[in-house]
């Protein structure tokens, strides 16, 4: 590796193989009962809570540490309402035939349909955006690379942020979703990604069994 100015690595706490073990196992549980929600509550969420998340989703590794990513918060009603409309518009026509008949099969069991009301009723959305150029400092206009990828990651941990926080979520990919450019008033360099719901569920919030189902260890892991 080429020389570069770089700072000391910062050790992690010491801990045994047994503390490791149980770290781990302590994270797995606690992620392993974060479920998408699909009924929230007015209750409001503070700012600062997800202030902290993004900050969380913002150290996830990147290509060529670009971070090549924008998040729209949007708390304004009237632009939730916007998002809802273009959302459910593109909704009724998956759900119409666009999908066609193996997908509408697939989602049969999660009871899903072209009714977003969670877009409006949820206290904040994210609208995550994956920008193919940029850099790390303002003004850059670089190539970004692994932009897919590193979005993937740096959702997965504001995911997991607020879920520490005691945040639900749900994350929404109507298709396509161009629309959303405008409406978050975000240059057409930037494709959007993801949208994510998030608040407190609502009491009569239910989950799908079939959401319940994952698969074990042996299915999604392979030892070499």
């Amino acid at each position: 590796m080429s020389e570069v100015p770089s700072v000391p690595w910062r050790p992690y706490p010491a801990l045994t193989d047994d503390q490791r073990i149980a770290a781990s196992r302590s994270a797995y549980e606690r992620l392993a009962t974060r479920r998408s929600c699909r009924a929230f509550s007015a209750q409001p969420v503070p700012r600062e809570v997800i202030e902290w998340a993004i900050r969380a989703a913002g150290t996830a590794p990147s290509g060529a540490n670009h971070q090549p990513w924008h998040f729209a918060v949007v708390e304004s009603s009237a632009v939730k309402a916007q998002i809802r409309a273009g959302a459910e518009a593109e909704e009724r026509e998956f759900y119409a035939g666009k999908a066609g008949t193996e997908w509408l099969r697939a989602l049969a069991p999660l009871g899903t349909d072209a009714d977003k009301a969670y877009l409006e009723i949820a206290p904040w959305l994210i609208v995550i955006f994956g920008q193919r150029r940029g850099g790390i400092d303002p003004g850059h206009d670089f190539q970004n690379y692994y932009v897919t990828e590193s979005v993937g990651i740096a959702t997965g941990l504001l995911l997991a942020a607020l879920h520490e926080a005691g945040i639900a979520t749900l994350t929404h990919t109507p298709n396509p979703m161009k629309f959303l450019n405008a409406v978050c008033a975000r240059p057409e360099s930037e494709k959007p990604v993801m949208i994510v719901a998030l608040g407190h569920p609502a009491p009569d919030a239910v989950v799908p069994q079939h959401a319940l189902r994952k698969k074990p260890l042996s299915d999604i892991a392979s030892w070499l």
